[in-house]
């Protein structure tokens, strides 16, 4: 298959990677290197292009997608309450000067 073609990628892959692409876009990455890391990404959650072969839509069982909750969570976790509850102050606070800090602009 030569480098471009998506014909092999089943309509779920596509929408997937063309919210990935925008989503990389929206934080200022380029036309070009958005979609190239949003490919890169349906490839490893997928396992590339699922249209054709006995392994058709096969779980992969690892998609990049969902790692992100569980590593916070493991990060929260081991924390005390006390540290929990210093960060979310922190938090609370940062938000509130940023807040004042765009409203006056």
């Amino acid at each position: 298959m030569p480098q471009g073609d998506k014909s092999a990628y089943t309509d779920k892959q596509k929408r997937k990677a063309e919210h990935i692409e925008q989503g990389y876009e929206d934080r200022g990455v380029s036309h070009d290197e958005a979609e190239r890391r949003a490919w890169a990404t349906v490839n490893k959650d997928d396992g590339g292009g699922n249209k054709s072969g006995s392994g058709r839509g096969k779980e992969t069982g690892n998609p990049a997608a969902h790692k992100g909750g569980r590593k916070g969570g493991e990060a929260s976790a081991s924390r005390s309450a006390a540290e929990r509850s210093a960060s979310a102050k922190k938090a609370a606070a940062t938000r509130k000067r940023n807040a004042e800090h765009h409203a006056h602009h």
